[in-house]
This record gives structure tokens, sequence and C-alpha cells, in this order.
């Protein structure tokens, strides 16, 4: 059978074995939250000995050529030596800022100790005493001097049970960069612009409007936020500057399903959805009926669950 070795722990495993099962049975401690090579949570370095991978695409040339893969796309077919990532090595620190409150949501503003490049609406894992959670960006490169993420801690979670406990001046450490679907292209510059956010997805989608807005957007834009408090609403509003077409519109999650119903785009529209997957899925699947095509919408659900590092 395949040995597995992670520093001076030794083991075997069966083959076709899935690489992160296999080092948390083994001890390890590898987390996880999406397992379908998203969220990047569960890196590991190949030292010696290469895994099959079902998804290299996930990761970037430079990061492959490194030895980096993602433990659960992997299968282990023979003898590996590994490598965890390790935040404290690998990680950028940062210190947390500002812990601002909005009901169960909280925003959390990180300063790195050195400049963190990203692009509006990708997002990063964040680590906290071991524990490790993938969240989206909502704050703008190359205006703001902080990363900003919210957290939606209605539920009990590792990465929230520690975020409650955060002060100003505690350290998280920033790993993997991930650039997911949202995003801003100047081509849209004159078309209609649907921004469809669910609880905590309008976090990447106002670092996404805000780009739109620095690089000039002419055409009207259109800004939806299904959450029963809608938190950003006077923070959106204010950027309705000038001649700028800007309508901002909260949803009750009781309002759903009317909502969703009486959806109709403009032919041109470019739409940007993020939030749980159930909603991101209807609402994709609605604007597609109403006759978008899919080169025309772009969505990101976010994950849940997960294990700890």
């Amino acid at each position: 059978m395949p040995e597995l070795r992670v520093g001076e722990h030794r083991f075997t495993v069966p083959p076709a074995s899935n690489l992160l099962d296999a080092l948390n049975d083994a001890g390890c401690a590898v987390p996880y939250s999406c397992r379908a090579g998203s969220c990047h949570a569960c890196l590991v370095r190949c030292l010696d000995g290469v895994p099959d991978d079902a998804k290299p695409e996930a990761l970037a040339a430079d990061k492959r050529e490194q030895g980096w893969r993602l433990a659960c796309q992997c299968s282990v077919s023979s003898d590996l030596r590994l490598e965890l990532f390790d935040p404290r090595r690998d990680g950028v620190p940062a210190k947390v800022s500002e812990l601002d409150w909005f009901g169960d949501v909280l925003r959390l503003r990180l300063r790195p100790e050195r400049p963190f490049r990203y692009q509006a609406g990708q997002h990063l894992v964040l680590w906290r005493e071991g524990v490790a959670r993938p969240y989206s960006l909502a704050s703008l490169p190359g205006e703001d001097d902080f990363l900003e993420f919210h957290l939606d801690c209605r539920r009990p979670g590792a990465f929230c049970d520690q975020a409650r406990r955060l002060q100003v001046g505690d350290e998280v450490r920033l790993g993997e960069l991930r650039g997911g679907a949202l995003h801003y292209d100047p081509e849209w510059n004159d078309r209609p612009l649907w921004l469809l956010a669910v609880g905590t997805g309008i976090a990447p989608l106002m670092g996404v409007l805000r780009e739109a807005l620095r690089q000039g957007h002419q055409g009207p834009v259109r800004v939806w936020h299904v959450d029963d408090t809608c938190y950003l609403e006077q923070t959106i509003v204010r950027l309705a500057v000038g001649n700028i077409d800007l309508m901002f519109s909260c949803v009750s999650r009781s309002q759903w399903t009317t909502f969703l119903n009486d959806l109709q785009p403009p032919r041109q529209t470019i739409a940007l959805v993020c939030g749980g997957p159930q909603r991101v899925q209807a609402l994709t699947r609605r604007l597609l009926v109403a006759g978008l095509a899919r080169r025309q919408v772009f969505a990101d659900a976010f994950v849940r669950g997960g294990s700890v590092g």
C-alpha cells in the first residue's frame, strides 16, 4: 500500500484513497470547506512523489510547479512525502484594525504586514489559531488601506467562534488568494449591470460595484440585496453621485418568491450573483430563463461547513 510521510509521521493508506481524508484520518488535521477545489483551504505541498489530481486547473501554474496541491482533489496511487500549509510560515500576517457588528454579520477589517495584491471579487483563506476559512473581499484595491470581509456568524462555526473573540490588534494570517467568477470587465461599460446578492454575498459585489464606478461605468446599475437587514443599504446609496444611474433594492426573505418571479433583465444585461448555493442557483436559472445568455451571468456560491485544522 502507498506510504504517506508528513514530517516524521509515516503511515500507509489503501490505493486510490482521497488525500484529504487520508491525512485527516491519520491525525494531520488539514482544514477544508468546500471539497470542490474552490476554497483552497486544503493546500498541501508534495516534496516527493505526485498524487493523481482530478482538478489540476484549480491551482495556478506557479503553485503547481512549487509542488502545491489541493488535497480534496487528489488521490493516492504511490508513496508521497508531504508538507502541510503552515500559516505561520506560508501565510501573510495581518492585524485586526476594525470590528463592527451588523446584527450577526461581522465586518472585519485587516491590515496586512506587507502590500497585498488582489482584485475586487476575489476571496482568500483566513487563518486564526489553526482554523481556516475562505471569505470574499469587500474592499477595493488601490483605494482601501485595509482588507475587508463580512462574516455571517448566525450559525455556529469554527472560524466564527474564533471571530467572536477577536479584538483590535489581534493577528490573522492570510492564506491562498483565489479568483472567483465575480469581477468587472471594462468592456461592460455601457451595458446594464445587475448585482444580485443574498446575505453576505453583498460583500464581494460591493467591491465589484466600486470597481465599476471607479472605471466610469456608464450603463444603469441595479443592486438587489436579499436580506432582512440590508446592512449596506446606506453605504451603497451614497455611491450614487453625479450622473450615475444606480438603484438599490432591499428584498426581505419573505419576498423571495415574488422577487425571483418578477426578474426581467434587459437583453444586454450583465448579471453578477453571489450568496448561498441554493438561491444562487435559483437566481442564475431565472436569469437564463428570462433570456440572458450564459456568458452574461457570473455566479459565485458561498461554501459552508468543513473542518478545522
